[in-house]
């Protein structure tokens, strides 16, 4: 006799796991259009998915608001649940899917500005010398809250600690000078002087959602550390821009647009290159404020990651 499965109820019970992925789409865009080309759907795809979620849940998930939409509570409550479940499955299959293809992923974490200005022009080094590594990349400059699911293998930040299970090498410290393009050095020879870079063009380094930087240099500090006063800026002086961009900051030094603090880590190959100069031989050395490269202590073992952490390393005198 033929013993039948009995129905699994949380199965049958699950919603329709497309009309799932609409609804993340359209809460993580907060706009139906948007999710639906993030998905490669038409928009009354994904309004009639949210729809039938709507129907079968019994409750809005969304409130209308003009194009955009906002999640009701019921929707932040079932967002909570499934964002986390869909990052599982997608950083599951992925690993699978790599294993399959014979390479080890690896993840690291640093800043937007570490990762454009001094990781991107040495990472093909790293790639031709470890053909069986892939690097999964995440930016932030809130190290301390990163999203449910994601445990880098290696951090680059400037904090000592970092999260449970990390062990911590300091790299190298902060030097800053200022920087600008020759073209833009001679046509204004004036920033050859402390006085004369105080009341140029200054394209300033903003604290702004850089709550977790140990410390926070920007032109006023970098002047008073050379007895300027920025205060005594004559009124008359050209503008003075504020962005917490730091990449578009050096993008704008480059297109000549005026004249912003250096981090020599970050800009000391442009500089090599040409591409900027130092207008004057001042700068800040802040010996006490390290970056610290944080490695798994779970990964000790793993051949991979050790080599992308004693390169990383390595990099640092090079």
């Amino acid at each position: 006799m033929v013993k039948h499965t009995e129905p699994d109820q949380t199965l049958i019970k699950m919603p329709s796991l497309r009309a799932v992925k609409s609804f993340v789409a359209a809460a993580k865009y907060q706009n139906f259009t948007r999710a639906a080309e993030a998905l490669c759907v038409t928009q009354a795809a994904i309004s009639r998915q949210i729809r039938e979620l709507e129907d079968y849940l019994g409750a809005e998930l969304f409130k209308r608001a003009g194009r955009a939409v906002e999640l009701t509570t019921a929707g932040s409550i079932f967002f909570d649940a499934v964002q986390l479940s869909f990052i599982n499955i997608s950083q599951a299959a992925e690993r699978i899917r790599k294993q399959n293809t014979g390479k080890r992923v690896l993840t690291l974490c640093c800043s937007p500005a570490f990762s454009a200005l001094w990781l991107s022009h040495r990472l093909p080094s790293f790639f031709s010398a470890n053909p069986d590594v892939d690097l999964n990349l995440v930016t932030t400059q809130n190290f301390l809250a990163m999203e449910p699911g994601v445990r880098p293998d290696i951090f680059i930040t400037k904090m000592t600690e970092i999260h449970q299970g990390y062990r911590s090498v300091p790299m190298f410290h902060d030097v800053i000078y200022p920087i600008c393009t020759p073209r833009y050095l001679s046509e204004h020879p004036e920033l050859k002087t402390l006085e004369g870079l105080r009341d140029s063009v200054l394209l300033n380094l903003s604290p702004y959602g850089r709550s977790q930087v140990a410390e926070h240099v920007d032109w006023s500090v970098w002047l008073g550390f050379h007895y300027i006063d920025i205060e005594t800026r004559p009124p008359e002086s050209p503008h003075f821009f504020n962005a917490n961009d730091y990449n578009l900051l050096v993008q704008m030094v480059l297109s000549h647009q005026g004249i912003a603090l250096g981090w020599h880590h970050l800009v000391g190959h442009l500089v090599e290159q040409g591409l900027l100069v130092r207008p004057v031989e001042q700068e800040v050395v802040l010996k006490d404020a390290q970056h610290y490269l944080a490695f798994n202590e779970a990964k000790e073992e793993d051949d991979a990651c050790c080599r992308l952490r004693d390169w990383l390393i390595a990099q640092v005198t090079t």
